[in-house]
């Protein structure tokens, strides 16, 4: 049986959004192991859900034999992408940016092999850009570079209202070093990444076709939208997380239980390794049977980025919180004794915000205690129903067990 064309895999699943020299590349893939990479800039502790996209991208390329290098931007960091953005990104110092990309690494090998032939590289930008003399720069890259044509790059537009900073301006120039750099010392001849990079992504590609007179190709995921085109991974409390500390697998396993019927297909095909043609049977009803799909995506979601006990404990808390009302496997918050009136609890658990949001939550009617509504922003809950426990519901959606510590 021919082996499959990893192009063709990526297609078929909705990845791809734009290539370049894209009949070339398709060949490339089909005929040998190609070395490709994806750069993660450091502005967060943690790789977020958009970023996961991509990991998903990187993996199904590495099961088809093609060798990943995974960037960390720790020079480039320093600097800031203005892709996307109206305003410049805050400037961050070197220690954070270190402690950044330290966890970045971690967090892929969840994803991603490091053993083999093909086992991911990881690099760090910083290593070849923290010391390069500005002048040998502008000669080696920069005469390379048009600034006409690099003000008509779509990363640029918003930015240019409110002012582009010199520094910004360099970014473009930064990232196709880095792609030159990879394909001189590691042999990478692809650079991948959310087609919010196309403009950066293909100035690297051109780079190295004129410098080096030889391939180099370029190619754009899709970003990870709703069917309204609305970016996917926000949520009450910020950004969906890969980190358990700050989005814990039971809010994430929630956050795609509960997305929109519209997504779910998209998302299955995208987040997950579940097989088309299963996906296909999965989404085919319109009706309630979707749910069997969120709930699919959600468990296979969470196992991928936590594990599969983190996936059965999410998907038993769930299915406690809204089927059968166990409150046993629901999610759990302790507070300390002598916190009664509910607005405390609701805050001390993190059902609303403050005192004030949780009053309002009570007057609009979205607050039970067990089968009773609270209609009272006083009311209280006894030491004795507390010693027992009592469940809180916040909406259809939020229910926890609440016990004294």
């Amino acid at each position: 049986m021919e082996k499959k064309n990893v192009m063709d895999t990526l297609r078929e699943r909705g990845f791809i959004k734009q290539v370049v020299y894209e009949d070339d590349l398709y060949k490339m893939l089909g005929e040998q192991s190609v070395s490709f990479y994806i750069g993660f800039d450091p502005t967060a502790d943690s790789l977020h859900v958009g970023h996961f996209l991509a990991l998903m991208a990187m993996a199904h390329m590495q099961k088809a034999g093609h060798k990943p290098y995974a960037l960390v931007g720790g020079g480039t960091g320093k600097v800031g992408d203005p892709s996307g953005r109206t305003d410049m990104r805050q400037m961050m110092t070197n220690d954070i940016i270190n402690h950044n990309c330290e966890r970045f690494k971690k967090q892929m090998s969840k994803f991603l092999s490091f053993d083999g032939d093909n086992g991911v590289v990881m690099v760090n930008n910083a290593d070849w850009l923290d010391n390069l003399n500005y002048i040998d720069f502008l000669r080696e890259v920069g005469v390379h570079f048009s600034v006409n044509r690099m003000l008509t790059a779509e990363c640029f537009k918003k930015r240019m209202e409110k002012g582009l900073s010199f520094l910004e301006f360099n970014y473009m120039l930064m990232q196709s070093y880095d792609f030159l750099h990879l394909f001189q010392n590691y042999g990478v001849a692809l650079q991948c990444g959310g087609d919010d990079q196309w403009s950066n992504i293909l100035a690297g590609a051109d780079l190295i076709r004129r410098k080096e007179k030889k391939p180099a190709f370029a190619m754009t995921f899709q970003l990870l939208t709703t069917s309204e085109g609305i970016k996917m991974g926000k949520t009450q409390k910020g950004a969906l997380w890969l980190d358990r500390e700050k989005t814990s697998p039971y809010e994430f396993y929630q956050y795609w239980r509960n997305i929109n019927d519209a997504d779910v297909e998209n998302c299955l095909k995208l987040l997950t390794f579940v097989e088309l043609d299963e996906i296909e049977e999965l989404c085919k009803h319109k009706d309630e049977r979707i749910n069997a799909a969120k709930e699919r995506l959600a468990f296979e979601v969470t196992k991928i980025v936590h594990s599969e006990q983190d996936a059965i404990e999410a998907q038993n808390a769930s299915r406690a919180a809204f089927v059968t009302g166990d409150s046993a496997n629901m999610p759990q918050a302790e507070i300390e004794k002598g916190i009664n009136q509910v607005v405390d609890i609701m805050v001390a658990i993190n059902v609303a915000k403050s005192k004030g949001e949780a009053k309002r939550l009570i007057e609009g009617g979205g607050i039970k205690i067990g089968d009773d509504k609270v209609t009272d922003i006083a009311a209280t809950v006894s030491d004795e129903d507390l010693k027992d426990g009592i469940v809180l519901h916040k909406g259809k959606k939020v229910h926890i067990k609440v016990t004294v510590k």
